[in-house]
């Protein structure tokens, strides 16, 4: 009995150790997956009514750091020469024929369809964001994320990741009842450059829009760096200069 009992020991002691996952730092590396630290990007939004009617909308986007990001429109006629500006929690639309910015929120939606204004500015998760609990399921990892205050759009999240490659597949936004408000989907997984893939369409549906579908397709993400003096309120009737 005691020499099983040593054996036992000697066992515990030299086996290796299982490390939990850690589930911010796992959030940290699917956010810098996502996203260049500084970068310019174009993206086109497509929502589809349940008759089949589309409206598109295409936009060029800036971002710097955690929470600067500039997003300007280019169709349709109808919207072109609007943009916006989201500082953390703070959003702005600026209307060329009001001539002044004004104020947003994050659950509005500057385009009217299923994604809204904290879709399309959208930071990093880990920035409005904690994991409270992260579990393994095969290949996947399941998150469920914590929003850091009230002024975040969804209350929490429940994350579907890829383990590899640490790249979201689907993601469940509740609000604070637990109602689940819209899924969002995250599909064709491309390379934009050097050492860097990520999903190129997201695609969202609603429980609370029956029938109405939203797309959003990335293109041209490309490393660029850009002065803070672009993410303000003064230089939003020229975010069009920026363009090359």
């Amino acid at each position: 009995m005691k020499n099983a009992c040593l054996i036992l020991l000697a066992g515990l002691l030299f086996a290796s150790p299982v490390w939990a996952v850690d589930g911010n730092e796992f959030l940290a590396r699917l956010d810098k997956n996502l996203y260049p630290p500084s970068y310019e990007m174009y993206r086109k939004i497509i929502d589809i009514q349940p008759d089949g009617t589309k409206k598109e909308f295409t936009l060029y986007s800036i971002r710097k750091g955690r929470d600067k990001m500039v997003a300007l429109f280019l169709a349709p006629p109808s919207d072109k020469n609007r943009s916006t500006l989201r500082l953390g929690d703070n959003m702005w639309l600026y209307i060329p024929s009001v001539g002044r910015p004004v104020r947003i929120t994050s659950l509005q939606s500057v385009t009217g369809g299923i994604f809204n204004n904290s879709d399309i500015m959208s930071l990093d998760y880990g920035e409005e964001y904690n994991c409270e609990e992260i579990r393994e399921e095969g290949e996947i990892y399941v998150l469920r994320l914590k929003a850091k205050s009230g002024a975040v759009a969804y209350d929490n999240l429940l994350m579907t990741a890829d383990k590899k490659s640490a790249l979201p597949i689907k993601i469940e936004c509740h609000a604070a009842s637990g109602m689940l408000i819209k899924t969002l989907h995250f599909k064709e997984t491309k390379e934009f450059g050097p050492d860097f893939r990520r999903p190129s369409v997201l695609e969202t549906e609603s429980p609370l829009h029956k029938d109405y579908k939203s797309i959003m397709l990335f293109a041209g993400i490309k490393l660029r760096d850009f002065p803070d003096e672009v993410f303000t309120l003064n230089y939003l009737p020229n975010v069009e200069s920026l363009r090359r």
